[in-house]
């Protein structure tokens, strides 16, 4: 597989810009190799990222340099993939988290009979965020991370949960 590297500098001393280029390299997934240099995978889904990351450093005044690369020994592009697909993981185990959060949540208001549509516009508006996660989440894992069908899973699960209970919403409230 081929990567692409980003080789970024920052202005010194402006905390703010450090904040706007972790948020975007958090936001894209980037690995990191050592410190102001990262990797994504090099395929059309990053392209996207790549650009934000050098707009973000143009915009707080720092630089970004992009290059292709490809792993000359089948250890590198194998540790490589095992830090992506840990990462990944990470993300996962979090997001399926989140969702038993939600189960737990929808339990609770079946617990109290809180049938209030405001309620449910409340649930609603939490799965959409966990849908747009699993979203991003998703096109990041190129690799196919372990983790990737139990957070499907866990989806699922909430959003099964979650038509259960805007069922017994309507039928309370019409």
């Amino acid at each position: 597989m081929d990567w692409i590297l980003l080789i970024y500098r920052l202005p010194t001393n402006d905390s703010r810009a450090r904040v706007a280029v972790w948020r975007e390299l958090r936001r894209s997934g980037a690995q990191h190799m050592q410190q102001s240099v990262v990797a994504v995978p090099d395929t059309d889904a990053f392209a996207g990222d790549v650009t934000r990351l050098r707009g973000v450093l143009e915009e707080v005044g720092g630089q970004l340099t992009v290059l292709r690369a490809r792993a000359l020994a089948d250890g590198d592009d194998a540790r490589l993939v095992e830090a992506w697909n840990e990462a990944r993981e990470d993300e996962y185990r979090e997001f399926a988290a989140e969702c038993a959060k939600l189960l737990v949540e929808i339990d609770k208001e079946f617990a109290k009979e809180k049938f209030t549509l405001a309620e449910l516009d409340e649930e609603e508006a939490e799965l959409d965020k966990l849908q747009r996660w699993h979203g991003r989440i998703t096109k990041r894992d190129v690799h196919d991370a372990p983790g990737g069908p139990a957070a499907a899973s866990a989806l699922r699960e909430a959003e099964t949960a979650l038509a259960r209970y805007a069922d017994a919403v309507f039928e309370r409230t019409q």
